[in-house]
C-alpha cells in the first residue's frame, strides 16, 4: 500500500515509518520542519529514511489546504496516519491557537482531501491527555468531554471531526490515545530525555510537583507497531495504546536513569502544573481485542536502550536546546 505518513521526521512518524517499509509499504512522508523543538533531531531521523528506496519525503504542513491539494491529487493514497500534531500540555497554554490550527484543522483538511479523493482509511493520532479526571485505568468508554488543556481540547476536536466524517463520507478511522510515548531520539520537550540530558551532563534536574506523579511509559517500537496494525478496517473506532500495567512514579524513573548512567542526580523542585496529569493508566484489552496488540517492551529494557543511545550519540547531544 502507498501510505501518506504526516510528522514524518517527528518522533513516533519516524519509528512508524520504518516499520511501513520493513512491511514492504511505500510511503509518502511529510512534515513542516517547525521548530517547537530542535530540528537537529528532527534532521537526524529524516537522514535514516532518505536512504530507503520506497521512502519519499516532501516538507509541507497539514495547515496547507492547497498544497495537500496537490499532494493527493498525485499520491493515489490507500491510507493516511496522521502524526502530525503540536504536543504538550503546557506550552498549548501559551500558544493555544497553533494547536487549534495544525490538531483540528490540520485533521480537517486531510480529512476533506480524502473525501475529495477517495482515501478511505484513516489512522489517527490522539492522547491520553483527554482522560484527565477520570477513574484508572482509562477504559476508552470513558466520557472524555471536559478536557484540561488546549492540547488536549484540540485533539477531541480532531476525533469529532473525523466520526463525522466517518458517518458522513464512510471512512475507515482508528483512532489512537497514546500513553508517554519514551525511546531513543525522543522529543527534548518530554520528561525522560531531559533527564538523561541534565543527569549526564552534572545539571539540576527541574522535577515539577514531588515525583510521586505517576505515567503508563510506552516504548517507541511498539507505539509504531500499535500505529501500523491500526491499519485494518474497524468502522470507527478509539483505542489506547499503551503500557498496560500498573503507572510507574517518576521518582522510579529517576532512579532507573540514574543506575544506567552510574551518575546522581541533583534535584531541584517546582510546584506541580494543574494542567498536568496525576496519573495515567491505560486499559489495553480493546487494543488486543480489536488489533492483536500488546507491548513487547518493559520500562527498564526500554530506558536501557534509551540511555544506551544518548550515551552513543551524547556528544551533538549536548547541542540540543531543551
Amino acid at each position: 500500500m502507498n501510505v501518506l505518513l504526516t510528522g514524518a521526521a517527528g518522533f513516533i512518524g519516524w519509528k512508524t515509518a520504518q516499520l511501513l517499509l520493513d512491511q514492504g509499504h511505500t510511503v509518502v512522508g511529510i512534515d513542516n520542519l517547525n521548530d517547537y523543538y530542535d530540528v537537529r533531531l528532527k534532521a537526524h531521523r529524516l537522514e535514516n529514511l532518505k536512504a530507503r528506496p520506497s521512502f519519499t519525503f516532501q516538507q509541507g504542513d497539514i495547515e496547507d489546504l492547497a498544497g495537500l491539494d496537490t499532494l493527493f491529487a498525485k499520491g493515489d493514497f490507500g491510507a493516511v496516519i496522521n502524526l502530525a500534531a503540536r504536543a504538550g500540555v503546557r506550552y498549548s497554554l501559551e500558544n493555544p491557537h497553533i494547536y487549534l490550527s495544525t490538531n483540528s484543522q490540520g485533521t480537517l483538511n486531510l480529512l476533506e482531501m480524502m473525501r475529495k479523493y477517495q482515501v478511505r482509511k484513516l489512522v489517527l493520532a490522539s492522547t491520553s491527555s483527554l482522560y484527565a479526571g477520570q477513574p484508572m485505568p482509562f477504559s476508552e468508554l470513558l466520557p472524555v468531554n471536559t478536557p484540561l488543556s488546549p492540547y488536549a481540547a484540540s485533539k477531541k476536536a480532531a476525533e469529532l471531526l473525523a466520526y463525522s466524517y466517518h458517518y458522513l463520507f464512510g471512512l475507515d478511522v482508528t483512532v489512537l490515545r497514546y500513553f508517554t510515548v519514551y525511546g531513543p531520539a525522543g522529543r527534548p520537550d518530554m520528561s525522560y530525555f531531559r533527564f538523561i540530558q541534565w543527569i549526564d551532563q552534572g545539571e539540576p534536574l527541574q522535577l515539577y510537583g514531588d515525583g510521586s506523579q505517576a505515567r503508563d511509559f510506552t516504548y517507541v517500537d511498539d507505539i509504531a507497531a500499535g500505529t501500523v496494525k491500526a491499519l485494518q478496517e474497524v468502522g470507527y473506532e478509539i483505542i489506547n495504546l499503551g503500557g498496560g500495567k500498573n503507572p510507574v512514579p517518576i521518582t522510579y524513573l529517576i532512579r532507573k536513569l540514574e543506575e544506567y548512567l552510574g551518575k546522581s542526580a541533583r534535584i531541584d523542585y517546582g510546584q506541580f502544573h494543574k494542567a498536568d496529569m496525576k496519573e495515567t493508566w491505560a486499559d489495553i484489552a480493546k487494543a488486543d481485542r480489536l488489533l492483536g496488540w500488546q507491548p513487547t517492551v518493559g520500562l527498564d529494557e526500554g530506558l536501557k536502550r534509551t540511555v544506551d543511545w544518548h550515551v552513543a550519540n551524547r556528544e551533538w547531544l549536548k547541542e540540543i536546546r531543551l
